[in-house]
C-alpha cells in the first residue's frame, strides 16, 4: 500500500486513479503525517460494504433473536417508521 501526502496526491491525482483503477493498488493519502482517506480499487469497496450487509444482517437476526426469547411482538413497519420520524 502506497502512502502519499495531500499535496503530493493533487499533482499526481490522474495516476493515483489509474493505479487504483487498472493497477488495484490501495493508495493512501496523509496530511501532516496523518493517514487521512484511502483510494482503492472499486471491487474492494464493493467487498467491503458486502461485508457490512452480512454484519447487519447477522446482527439484526440476533436482535430478532432475543425478542423472540423475551416475548417482545414486532412492530409493524409503519409504526416504527412513524416512531423512528421518519
Amino acid at each position: 500500500m502506497t502512502e502519499l501526502s495531500s499535496s503530493e496526491a493533487r499533482d499526481a491525482f490522474a495516476d493515483i486513479i489509474n493505479r487504483a483503477a487498472y493497477g488495484k493498488e490501495r493508495v493512501v493519502l496523509t496530511r501532516r503525517g496523518k493517514k487521512l482517506v484511502a483510494v482503492v480499487p472499486v471491487e474492494d469497496l464493493e467487498r467491503l460494504e458486502a461485508l457490512e450487509d452480512k454484519l447487519d444482517v447477522a446482527a439484526a437476526e440476533r436482535a430478532e433473536k432475543r425478542a423472540k426469547a423475551k416475548g417482545e411482538k414486532p412492530i409493524p413497519w409503519d409504526k416504527a417508521k412513524k416512531k423512528l420520524g421518519l
